[in-house]
């Protein structure tokens, strides 16, 4: 389990890099593509991005960055995942993300674009809660 807990360490050190953050964000609608076209290579490459995305940048030098500090407080909340509004907020994203599926699967764009900007702003939600609850606990600065 200590080396799980290190490596999940590691992914969220580089993913809170913001170009991490900010990419995987902006490539959300792009889980809609394989199932509108119905093709198994378009999932794969959705998946290895979304697989890659997280470890492919660097660490940030810094925690200013907003984005930096909702991936490392999404990881200390992670670790207790108190039933607070975050979570409510987190049940409500995956609610959207889950009709966009469905509505992307029925080849319905109105319905797959609306579910699909609903979980992008239900994220951008998440996140500022994630900032917070860093901001709270303690998060730490790793350079000036």
């Amino acid at each position: 389990m200590a080396d799980w807990g290190k490596a999940k360490h590691a992914m969220f050190a580089r993913h809170s890099n913001p170009w991490s953050m900010w990419s995987r964000w902006a490539s959300t609608p792009l889980v809609l593509v394989p199932l509108w076209r119905r093709s198994r290579r378009d999932a794969a490459l959705v998946t290895l991005w979304m697989a890659i995305n997280p470890v492919v940048f660097g660490k940030p030098a810094h925690d200013r960055a907003w984005s930096t500090r909702a991936a490392l407080g999404e990881e200390q909340w992670i670790a207790k995942r108190p039933m607070d509004t975050a979570m409510a907020v987190n049940v409500g994203a995956t609610a959207a993300l889950i009709a966009a599926m469905v509505a992307a699967h029925q080849r319905r764009a109105v319905p797959a674009a609306a579910a699909i900007a609903l979980e992008m702003g239900l994220l951008m939600v998440y996140w500022e809660l994630m900032v917070r609850y860093y901001d709270r606990n303690g998060g730490v600065s790793r350079a000036p």
